[in-house]
């Protein structure tokens, strides 16, 4: 099954996360089909909090692949955020 999720990076008490497309029997940092945003949770300032590629999860979703809880969410922040800009 194909899923749509979050991979770690960043620093030390300074995460970062990749929003990845990727089999569910991959590890949460292994191997990818697709990397189709981020998410910066200590944005602060300028720097964008979430960056999402929405027409690649929307292809995603019609071929089959499951959003994680904490991506769905950050989905609907995407779709709301991209009219408005």
């Amino acid at each position: 099954m194909v899923k749509i999720r979050l991979t770690r990076g960043g620093a030390k008490k300074r995460p970062f996360y990749h929003i990845i497309v990727t089999d569910s029997r991959s590890a949460r940092d292994g191997r990818n089909i697709e990397r189709v945003g981020f998410y910066n949770p200590v944005a602060n300032g300028a720097e964008k909090r979430v960056e999402l590629n929405v027409e690649r999860v929307k292809h995603w979703v019609s071929q089959g692949a499951q959003l994680t809880e904490k991506v769905a969410d950050l989905y609907k922040q995407a779709v709301k955020a991209a009219p408005a800009a």
